[in-house]
């Protein structure tokens, strides 16, 4: 139920890629408190992307959950996404825009339903 999509600038290898989905999934899920079966990380790198008027390594994330989200969450996720994104790709966490939604259950679709 908690999806995390990010998009960046930086052009991103299998390996790495591998590695940023596994640890965006256990940080969403611990930081959250939902099993990690439940998350679903989406990587989209080589994204044209201008931040600060430059295109510099930059990356854009949204994260929508239903509950689970506070302003203290929000403040955990934000500095952990961060710093991945930061150990894997050299994006400087000054040059990272995240947007959090805590959606209600109508509006959130799985298994030909909603929750």
């Amino acid at each position: 139920m908690p999806t995390l999509n990010l998009f960046t600038n930086v052009p991103v290898d299998a390996v790495i890629a591998s590695d940023i989905l596994k640890d965006a999934t256990k940080a969403v899920a611990k930081t959250i408190g939902k099993p990690e079966s439940y998350v679903m990380v989406l990587l989209n790198g080589g994204v044209p992307i201008a931040f600060a008027g430059t295109e510099e390594a930059a990356a854009y994330g949204e994260l929508i959950s239903i509950g689970g989200l506070s302003p203290s969450v929000n403040g955990k996720l934000s500095s952990i996404i961060a710093e991945i994104l930061q150990t894997k790709l050299s994006i400087d966490s000054s040059r990272f825009y995240i947007k959090f939604y805590d959606a209600q259950r109508p509006f959130f679709g799985f298994n030909g339903s909603t929750f």
